[in-house]
């Protein structure tokens, strides 16, 4: 059975199957905010979303996120490293991107199980 939850305009936020959620792409509202206070403000949103649906951060799977700038990634490393506990570190891609749009600089998926 499919869950489906947090409706936006163009899609669900967060979409359960077989007891895995999956949380769509996730950015900050603050634009004004350097990398770091736009990666905390998301994995505040994702502790949200995450709870919402049953389940944590302790739970991840996997996390793909994109940044346009490959220059700020220790800044959001440093802050992705105090969020999770080491013996629970998901698999992880980084990627680098031209554009997420305004001044968004940093936008997170991630799936976890309950």
């Amino acid at each position: 059975m499919v869950q489906r939850s947090l409706q936006t305009p163009i899609m669900h936020r967060v979409v359960e199957h077989n007891g895995i959620v999956y949380v769509g792409g996730t950015t900050c509202d603050d634009e004004t905010l350097d990398m770091a206070g736009q990666t905390r403000e998301i994995l505040a949103k994702l502790d949200r979303y995450l709870a919402e649906a049953g389940t944590d951060k302790s739970k991840l799977l996997t996390a793909s996120i994109f940044v346009t700038d490959l220059g700020k990634k220790p800044d959001m490393d440093a802050v992705w490293k105090d969020w999770l506990a080491p013996e629970n570190l998901p698999t992880r891609a980084t990627v680098g991107v031209a554009d997420l749009g305004g001044d968004t600089m940093i936008e997170i998926v991630v799936s976890a199980f309950k």
